[in-house]
């Protein structure tokens, strides 16, 4: 039994670190995890190398990964794991051993367009008419007879129509860079695309007929930067002032409202604005476009400088580490990081 007992004893000992504290490097050190992107990596390290504050940037190099293993960095920078699965992963290992995200890849893996419009509401910020509609098809295995005992059918499409109205907007709820989104101007196309949706799940939502169209960009949950917007050409138009003021004032304010709600510290929230009121259409975004060509160099140069200043700042006075999943009905967002000067 002694000998048993030393055996517990020593297994203890060899593996206790692993879970009584999280190992992370001991000198700020931030790594950045990219895809294709190739403007806006090599800009964002030689910013934060010109600023000579003793806080090292690199490239993340990942390999096969153990449970535990220690992550060398006290920042990482995500901009490609929603469309890598291995790095989703490998980034809530390092949240778990105390590593800063940007962003939160436990609220980033929670989020979709239906929560976010919910959020919305509930935080006072206006937001098109929106609901969540069943997925056309499901996997193999699923029986609509048995699987699905629990859900209505038919749909009710009226219902639907009556609620919503036309123009309407049919999108993929987990979507993002304009695939999959639909105007639809009556039942019939509403169906039409419905029926090719698949396996994805739809929103469909009220259509705004906009004045004003703009996209923030908000860093830290406390940096606002409006861009005018025009969704048919997809593209920024340098325009200070292009909003009035009073209506810039508030979008900057919804903005910060929504991001410091969900948690992201990189983040771009769209308004389309009808009759002076910002309605937020999409703020799903945590991995925002920050290339040079769709920016222009105007906004460009204020991503890079703030990004920087931001990923510094949350590299030498880490935020409380999030180790689970957010609570249903709460944030999981800490306090905005201080301006930075």
């Amino acid at each position: 039994m002694a000998g048993m007992a030393g055996k517990r004893h020593r297994a203890r000992g060899l593996f206790a670190p692993f879970w009584r504290e999280p190992l992370v490097s001991v000198e700020p050190r931030i790594g950045l995890l990219v895809g294709r992107e190739w403007s806006f990596p090599p800009a964002f390290l030689d910013a934060v190398a010109k600023r000579q504050s003793g806080v090292e940037a690199e490239y993340l190099t990942l390999d096969a990964t153990r449970m535990g293993q220690p992550v060398p960095y006290t920042l990482i920078i995500d901009r490609i794991s929603h469309e890598v699965g291995f790095y989703r992963t490998y980034l809530k290992h390092a949240t778990r051993m105390g590593v800063t995200v940007v962003n939160n890849p436990f609220m980033w893996s929670a989020d979709d367009k239906f929560y976010d419009a919910t959020l919305a509401i509930q935080n006072g910020v206006a937001h098109p008419k929106t609901m969540v509609l069943p997925n056309k098809d499901y996997i193999a295995g699923i029986s609509h007879t048995e699987s699905l005992r629990n859900l209505s059918y038919p749909l009710d499409w009226r219902g639907v129509a009556e609620h919503i109205g036309f123009p309407c907007v049919l999108k993929d709820a987990h979507g993002g860079g304009w695939r999959d989104v639909y105007v639809c101007e009556s039942m019939e196309e509403l169906l039409q695309h419905y029926n090719g949706s698949g396996l994805l799940t739809m929103i469909v939502q009220e259509f705004v007929q906009w004045d004003y169209y703009v996209r923030c960009m908000v860093l830290g949950r406390e940096h606002v930067l409006p861009m005018p917007y025009d969704p048919r050409a997809r593209k920024y138009i340098p325009d200070p002032g292009y909003l009035p003021k009073d209506i810039e004032t508030r979008c900057v304010a919804d903005a910060l409202t929504l991001c410091r709600a969900l948690g992201y510290d990189m983040n771009t929230v769209e308004f389309a604005v009808r009759d002076g009121v910002p309605y937020a259409i999409d703020f799903m975004n945590p991995a925002p476009d920050m290339d040079i060509n769709s920016l222009t160099p105007q906004y460009f140069e204020w991503v890079v400088e703030h990004m920087a200043d931001l990923a510094i700042a949350l590299a030498t006075a880490p935020r409380p580490v999030v180790t689970s999943g957010p609570p249903i009905g709460a944030s999981p967002a800490g306090d905005p990081l201080p301006p930075v000067r």
